[in-house]
């Protein structure tokens, strides 16, 4: 798109030299730098969002395409009875069937309780693991 070379970013650069002050040239560049990455975030974010919509509408073709295939596979091989009973759910085991009395009673298992967790001991102040400051001289109390 904007294809800039290097021999056109030097004529650039010398133009800038002699139109714009060079106490100012620091600010000038700051700014195009700034507006640079403006136009480049601008540009990514309109790629992405591009290539997002060109995502979408091939999974939307390839899903009409694998939907179309299950079609005719299930026309070209239609379900048998035993296809059928082998793709039926299985029930589940009934525990008083298992043991062989229908009834059969559940029985509550007991609750255990749970220690709370110990609560962390504090932490000694900073100001006693420090030793402590010597007292100058003169301050100290006489005996």
């Amino acid at each position: 798109m904007l294809d800039v070379a290097p021999t056109e970013l030097l004529v650039l650069g010398v133009v800038a030299l002699l139109v714009i002050p060079p106490k100012d040239l620091p600010k000038a560049m700051r700014l195009a730098g700034q507006w640079i990455g403006r136009a480049r975030g601008m540009a990514r974010q309109f790629r992405s969002g591009f290539d997002d919509m060109i995502r979408e509408s091939e999974f939307q073709e390839m899903e009409k395409k694998w939907k179309a295939e299950n079609e005719r596979i299930m026309r070209d091989f239609p379900p048998t009875a035993d296809q059928a009973a082998l793709m039926a759910p299985v029930p589940q085991d009934d525990p008083a069937e298992l043991a062989g009395d229908s009834s059969a009673v559940m029985v509550e298992q007991p609750k255990v309780a749970i220690a709370p967790k110990p609560k962390p001991k504090p932490r000694a102040k900073a100001a006693a693991t420090r030793p402590a400051a010597k007292k100058p001289a003169a301050k100290r109390a006489k005996p």
